[in-house]
């Protein structure tokens, strides 16, 4: 399963990115709205530090506008995907921009039904938000195994309907939603910042670190050791 950020900071892009994890990323106009640069900016510059897919969001509820914003967000930079919300509107808009070649991220997708017809309309990312689910007691786990299991026939196949596109698990709000995006076969995952930082962490894992860099520390002639092989050095039990 591929790795997005989902976020309209630049900031938090280059730190995750310099992970060497990421595959891509997702915005939206409320992340867009909450960050320091400008639109256009931000997207660009998130779009160069990702080298891959970047979702950049519609703001209009009409198809013709949707494809007018889909053809300039699409003009920004050759990673950008255009985000559509799912509706009437958003299908003739994915439909028709997917035709002119343009990469469309369906978006505030919930339930089988609503993925077909994604699906059908062109969509390269069909995006279920897990969170949202979550928020009204439903299974957010259920629904995403429900619309992977329609997308892709048990053998594995994708089905005719389905073409090349992906499930997008979004909405994502901590790493137990990751796993399950993983575990149910999700070709995707779109993660805040937030929760990438949590699933570094484990205190074992900081225990550890801990007690190597004090043994290291109790000797400081390996301190003296590494500072040479660092410059190149023939290492000291070398010279002897």
């Amino acid at each position: 399963m591929q790795l997005f950020i989902d976020t309209g900071s630049v900031a938090e892009v280059e730190e995750v990115a310099g992970w060497g994890v990421l595959s891509g990323a997702t915005t939206n106009p409320t992340l867009l709205a909450q960050g320091d640069d400008a639109p256009e900016v931000a997207v660009h510059r998130i779009c160069e530090l990702v080298a891959g897919p970047v979702s950049a969001e519609v703001v209009a509820d009409d198809a013709a506008e949707m494809i007018a914003q889909g053809r300039a967000l699409a003009r920004l930079h050759e990673h950008v995907v255009v985000k559509v919300p799912f509706g009437a509107a958003g299908l003739a808009a994915a439909s028709a921009l997917a035709g002119e070649g343009v990469g469309v991220n369906m978006t505030l997708v919930f339930s089988p039904t609503q993925a077909l017809l994604a699906a059908e309309a062109g969509a390269r990312y069909i995006s279920c938000f897990m969170g949202r689910l979550d928020d009204i007691s439903v299974s957010s786990e259920e629904v995403l195994a429900a619309i992977i299991s329609t997308l892709r026939p048990p053998s594995g196949a994708r089905s005719a309907l389905a073409g090349s596109a992906q499930v997008l698990a979004a909405s994502i709000r901590h790493p137990g939603h990751v796993i399950a995006a993983a575990r149910l076969g999700c070709d995707v995952a779109t993660v805040p910042a937030k929760v990438l930082r949590q699933m570094l962490a484990h205190p074992l894992t900081s225990a550890g670190i801990e007690r190597f860099n004090a043994d290291w520390q109790a000797r400081p002639e390996l301190s003296q050791w590494m500072s040479q092989l660092l410059a190149g050095a023939e290492p000291l039990a070398a010279a002897r």
